[in-house]
């Protein structure tokens, strides 16, 4: 059975280094990182672009779970609100390719993330308003239907081994 796994969290909370730790340890395995469809300067946010980067998304997400090749399809983004998560469910072969899809979101305390995003700002990573809009994020993925991962104290690669341990039992909202 081809498994889908929704991994999502506010910027900084380590959503595409814990996909790249299950892209290298699940067998035939490809990822999908949402950044990189919205890669676009200057960044435009409206229902026309939403749309767009969403069409996207599932686009290349059907493509990765049609192709017999995939057993394993790990997908990180943001999805802060379920409206997210809903619309690319609704939007994806799940029934027809007989794949589970396994919702997961990554959360930290406040004061990690700060200390996350304040390394990135400082190494050019990111721009420093990206601490308050993020922080502001935090508290709206207690909300999702989905499985929690505190990252405070872990590891990557613990995180990484929870999502591969949590998962064989769950089975969100499919």
């Amino acid at each position: 059975m081809k498994t889908l796994y929704l991994i999502g969290g506010t910027m900084g909370v380590g959503k595409s280094t814990v996909a790249q730790h299950l892209l290298d340890t699940l067998p035939a395995a490809v990822m999908l990182d949402g950044d990189w469809c919205w890669s676009a300067d200057p960044f435009i946010v409206t229902d026309e672009t939403r749309a767009m980067v969403l069409d996207n998304i599932c686009h290349m997400l059907s493509n990765f779970l049609r192709c017999s090749a995939y057993e394993n399809v790990v997908f990180c983004w943001v999805m802060h609100e379920q409206a997210i998560i809903d619309a690319i469910r609704t939007n994806l072969p799940l029934a027809e390719t007989g794949c589970r899809a396994v919702n997961i979101s990554l959360t930290c305390s406040e004061a990690a993330l700060r200390e996350r995003l304040a390394r990135d700002v400082s190494a050019g990573k990111r721009t420093d308003d990206v601490i308050a809009r993020s922080v502001a994020r935090l508290p709206l993925y207690s909300t999702l239907d989905s499985t929690l991962i505190d990252t405070t104290a872990l590891t990557p690669e613990e995180v990484a081994e929870r999502v591969l341990s949590i998962s064989p039992l769950l089975d969100n909202g499919a």
